[in-house]
C-alpha cells in the first residue's frame, strides 16, 4: 500500500493495490473509489485533503509489517 499526497493539487492517493484501475466512482464529493476489472478496490482518492483529512499525524496500528519506511 502506498500514501501520496499532492501539495500542487491538494490531493491524496492511497494505492491499495499494484492491479491497475478500469473503472472510478465519485462516492462523495471529491472522493473517487478505483476498482480493477474484477470489481476489487484498488486506490481512493481524496481532492481537498488538507480540509477534509487530519493529514499532519498518521499513525499506524498492529500492522504485520517487518520493515517500515517514511520518506519526508
Amino acid at each position: 500500500m502506498k500514501i501520496n499526497y499532492y501539495l500542487e493539487t491538494d490531493s491524496l492517493y492511497i494505492d491499495l493495490s499494484h492491479k491497475v484501475s478500469v473503472e472510478s466512482r465519485e462516492v462523495s464529493d471529491g472522493v473517487v473509489l478505483d476498482y480493477d476489472e474484477s470489481g476489487n478496490l484498488v486506490g481512493l482518492d481524496i481532492d481537498h485533503a488538507s480540509s477534509k483529512l487530519g493529514i499532519r499525524e498518521i499513525i499506524l496500528s498492529h500492522l504485520p509489517l517487518a520493515t517500515t519506511h517514511v520518506l519526508a
